[in-house]
């Protein structure tokens, strides 16, 4: 982090979109990493907010601790693991370019998908699927591992199932729960937990924590619709910036 006074500009917003999907705007903090990355480099902006969503997944998991659905969590966690994993291996042999990319293109991908959602796209609801949930699951994990946004193949596999809505978040936040804690080896493997990086995830707990009780008083007092639209419009241009830089990078 060379320039404070640049970081701490991404950094703010970014921790209260976090704090803001915590307090009931799900989906917006997957805005969060992607911005951080515009100003430090991709693993490192992860590995800060980190501790931060750590923190936040105790609350929710309290919270929701007797209504999740544990054949989801079984069919899914093993195969996160698997993710997260490999995208730990990809972290550590490809360059930063190539992880911009990679988190630029699931930035776009997401902010669109949510945008045709929001247009009347239909959820079909399906059976429960071992083989789906392993691809979901994997995938959550692989994406999470790289800029904490496993929640769209997560989401897309999940929501299908038509959970009751308490029993889809609660099993969300513990999913994601254990998900975060996993990550936390494959991090230290990368040598990211740095004095730097803890000074910044503390300095930003208290905004943190002060967005999410935010986030329970807005989602009820604010145009909600509009609200998201200019958040996933938002994370696509977001998103084009760090698959441009990720190109550029990997051509140069």
């Amino acid at each position: 982090m060379t320039d404070p006074t640049l970081f701490y500009a991404a950094a703010i917003p970014a921790v209260i979109l976090v704090g803001l999907a915590k307090g009931g705007f799900a989906g917006v903090g997957t805005l969060a990493t992607p911005i951080v990355a515009l100003v430090v480099a991709p693993v490192q902006a992860a590995a800060i907010l980190l501790p931060i969503l750590i923190l936040q997944d105790a609350v929710g998991v309290w919270a929701f601790r007797h209504e999740w659905n544990r054949r989801v969590l079984v069919s899914m966690l093993p195969p996160a693991a698997v993710g997260i994993v490999l995208g730990y291996l990809y972290t550590a042999y490809v360059s930063q370019a190539a992880v911009a990319l990679v988190v630029g293109l699931v930035a776009i991908l997401f902010g669109g998908r949510q945008l045709v959602l929001m247009r009347g796209g239909v959820i079909h609801r399906r059976p429960p699927s071992p083989v789906l949930a392993a691809v979901a699951g994997t995938t959550s994990g692989f994406v999470s591992q790289l800029s904490h946004a496993g929640a769209p193949p997560f989401q897309m596999y999940v929501l299908p199932l038509g959970l009751p809505r308490n029993e889809f978040v609660g099993t969300s936040a513990i999913f994601f729960a254990v998900v975060n804690w996993m990550k936390v080896p494959a991090f230290i493997a990368l040598h990211q937990f740095t004095a730097d990086s803890v000074h910044a995830s503390l300095v930003l707990m208290p905004l943190a924590f002060a967005s999410t009780w935010a986030g329970v008083w807005l989602v009820k007092r604010v145009p909600v619709e509009r609200f998201y639209r200019i958040i996933y419009w938002l994370m696509i241009l977001v998103g084009a910036r760090l698959l441009w830089t990720g190109m550029a990078g990997i051509g140069a």
